[in-house]
């Protein structure tokens, strides 16, 4: 079995497993801590009049609903049909167009920038979650989505999220349980140095507009009542 597809299988697994219950896992932060502040940042950069949205991961599409509210025409894409069903349920009023896309595959990014042309994109923790054999063609797919006058919004966790993550997860009563689930089916978030990042960026022909930083929020709580926030940085890029 190929890494892409291990990777996929993982993340069927997970988002079959998950409850439906908004809140319920442990990145499902509700728009207003998450798209809500990163679209104050994103929106002022979207130059082109009108262009499709696409929320790509965009998971059970607890995000991409906040931006169907706000935008003419939403994608939300992700590669796992058990996520997407998810989404669909929560969209009883088709929003939405919800499309199984793996943007790390050249064809189905071209694909689909052949059909809807040149789209803003939102991304949100989507590349330290990929395999390291994905995270270049994974951004190369999203500078295909943008073409010559999308944007991106892509929000990442900081490498200081690492060991944020490890400690949680081997403290004596074991991982908080929002966050058990990820690791138990290998979605453990990978490891993504700062400095990676725009040399992805850069490799793929991208320019970086804007950028800074954020804590990632969470809907997990330490056992104080605390809820968990982990150490995020922000970029707007296009060509």
């Amino acid at each position: 079995m190929s890494v892409t597809s291990r990777y996929k299988e993982a993340w069927e697994g997970f988002w079959r497993d998950a409850p439906g219950e908004p809140g319920s896992v442990f990145w499902d932060a509700e728009p207003a801590l998450t798209v809500g502040i990163h679209l104050a940042l994103f929106e002022p950069h979207m130059t082109a009049a009108g262009l499709p949205v696409v929320d790509l991961g965009c998971g059970n599409g607890t995000q991409t609903r906040f931006l169907a509210d706000r935008f003419r025409r939403v994608i939300g894409a992700d590669l796992s049909g058990a996520a997407l069903a998810h989404a669909r349920h929560a969209d009883p009023a088709e929003q939405v167009d919800f499309r199984q896309v793996d943007a790390v595959e050249k064809p189905e990014a071209e694909q689909l920038h052949a059909e809807l042309g040149d789209v803003n994109v939102y991304v949100r923790g989507v590349l330290h979650q990929c395999e390291p054999d994905d995270r270049q063609p994974l951004v190369d797919g999203i500078a295909t989505l943008l073409g010559e006058r999308g944007r991106a919004f892509v929000v990442e966790l900081a490498e200081a999220a690492g060991p944020v993550l490890r400690g949680l997860a081997g403290s004596p009563e074991g991982p908080p349980p929002k966050l058990a689930p990820v690791f138990a089916h290998g979605l453990a978030p990978g490891e993504v140095a700062d400095a990676a990042v725009p040399e992805y960026l850069r490799a793929a022909g991208l320019t970086v507009f804007a950028s800074g930083e954020l804590p990632l929020i969470t809907t997990e709580f330490t056992p104080d009542g605390t809820r968990i926030e982990l150490p995020s940085k922000w970029v707007v890029v296009g060509r």
